[in-house]
């Protein structure tokens, strides 16, 4: 029997009888918190669709699966062991955690690491959530050239060795991070620089695309419609990633989604400016990506700055992030989503900004958080905190997320570079079998090559920087044609096209 019970106010009451204490728990700030979970839950798909709209359309199915099944793999590692390697309260270590809580056990009525206010199982569900999306991140990187099934064995492996050690030694009392005096209010560190070198070490390890450098790969994103979904999935959301934070229904919750909501704003507006004196055009993916940087930037000082700090978290993050994009042209690398740009970068920008605009007198809106500030409070040792915290975050990724590459490069089975064949005809035909839309285009056909009502232009990259190779699709009932690699007489093979199947009428 659950030993709670009811007080005069109708909020919950728990008896510890081993330490004879009572326990109040809020039920508004219980409230919160579930709200908040579901709050970021939507975050996931909302990522998958975000990054899913950028890519071409032989892989967009593929993304979007991808985002589903890390939800369902770290719900359950959060269940076996990673919510106690997190966030046990008897560890000892400032690194990671012990395996009190194996299998959810003795979580239910205590109360929980973040507040006292909060049951440890209402925070339990609460930063799953958090240890999905972050996960779901990195694997951005995977985009268009890997495979599926050691995809899910990667996702479980990298929450416990990398995310779970950063968000204890981030978020647990027993943490390094946290003794020393960094501030993280809603995952700068843990979250978006943890996987943002991830996947930059993703990117690194699989190497480039087919066509890199080329106009093979000078197309436009599929479908600018899921990256304005994925935007407002994303945006909605992080009112509960960062207002959640507060574990209470609280004036720190307002003002995180205040500030939240402002970043974003300036973000979107700083980056689409950036690009327009380039292009002279409007960009509404350049303005959603700017939002996502401000969202990034605002996320580890959400509960520690004022409103004014905000507008330079989301124009900082806007500008850093924008021209960030272009160290994957001077470093080489393939990072065909600019995860490490928007988020490592972002999330350092963030964490540098926390350490100069932290306010003892914000932090104080819940009426029980004291900190020294950062340098607006003359506490300029914070900085040095921060850049400490990004940094370790940054490098132990970094390191880890390549080990755990190679490691299972050599087990049979577990590569998870797809094959040529497999990136030409798309991740979603081999891997999957399916589609996200009822047609694909071809270029290539069965023994003849191409054919010549279903040649590529000569226009390969459409006005405005286009980024996908134009198609004159000659329409057939009932048509399904299966993609081959052409050989020629002298034994020479000529590529496969980017899609597989003729438009059905």
């Amino acid at each position: 029997m659950v030993n709670v019970t009811y007080d005069a106010s109708g909020d919950l009451v728990w008896y510890d009888s081993s330490t004879d204490t009572t326990y109040v728990y809020n039920l508004g700030d219980i409230a919160w918190v579930l709200c908040s979970t579901a709050l970021v839950w939507i975050m996931i798909p909302g990522v998958g669709f975000f990054y899913s709209g950028l890519l071409r359309r032989k892989n967009a199915l593929s993304m979007i699966w991808m985002c589903m099944m890390t939800i369902a793999v770290v719900s359950f590692q959060w269940f076996f062991w990673g919510f106690s390697l997190a966030f046990s309260d008897t560890a000892t270590n400032h690194y990671i955690g012990n395996l009190q809580y194996f299998g959810l056990k003795g979580v239910l009525e205590k109360p929980s690491v973040g507040s006292t206010r909060v049951p440890s199982i209402a925070f339990c569900v609460f930063q799953l959530m958090f240890a999905a999306i972050t996960p779901m991140l990195a694997i951005g990187a995977f985009a268009e050239r890997a495979r599926l099934g050691p995809v899910m064995v990667f996702v479980f492996i990298w929450s416990t060795i990398v995310y779970d050690p950063i968000a204890c030694w981030t978020w647990n009392s027993s943490g390094w991070s946290f003794i020393l005096g960094g501030l993280d209010f809603a995952g700068g560190t843990p979250v978006h620089i943890s996987s943002g070198t991830a996947a930059l070490a993703i990117s690194i390890y699989l190497g480039k695309r087919r066509g890199y450098g080329t106009e093979r790969l000078a197309y436009k994103p599929h479908n600018t419609t899921y990256v304005v979904l994925g935007t407002v999935f994303l945006w909605f959301g992080w009112f509960g990633f960062n207002g959640g934070s507060a574990l209470s229904a609280n004036l720190r919750a307002v003002q995180a989604c205040i500030v939240t909501n402002l970043a974003a704003s300036v973000g979107g507006l700083t980056w689409m400016l950036w690009d327009y004196r380039l292009e002279r055009k409007w960009s509404t993916v350049g303005f959603c990506s700017g939002a996502i940087a401000g969202l990034v930037a605002i996320t580890p000082g959400s509960g520690f700055v004022g409103s004014p700090a905000a507008v330079l978290f989301g124009f900082m993050a806007g500008t850093v992030c924008n021209f960030a994009t272009q160290l994957k042209f001077y470093l080489g690398y393939d990072d065909c989503l600019d995860i490490f740009a928007s988020h490592a970068i972002g999330g350092v920008v963030g964490n540098i900004l926390t350490g100069l605009f932290a306010q003892a007198s914000v932090a104080g809106f819940d009426a029980i958080t004291k900190i020294p500030g950062g340098w607006l409070d003359h506490h300029y040792i914070q900085l040095g905190y921060q850049l400490a915290d990004s940094v370790s975050g940054m490098s132990y990724s970094f390191v880890m997320t390549t080990i755990i590459l190679w490691v299972m490069h050599y087990i049979p089975g577990m590569r998870l570079r797809c094959t040529d064949d497999a990136e030409i005809i798309g991740i979603d035909d081999t891997e999957m079998g399916e589609f996200a839309y009822d047609y694909v285009g071809l270029d290539y056909i069965s023994g003849g090559g191409f054919r010549d009502d279903l040649r590529p232009t000569s226009d390969l990259a459409a006005p405005g920087g286009g980024r996908e190779p134009k198609h004159e699709h000659l329409h057939h009932q009932g048509v399904d044609v299966a993609v081959r690699e052409h050989e020629g007489s002298t034994g020479s093979t000529v590529e496969g096209s980017d899609e597989k199947r003729v438009a059905q009428s």
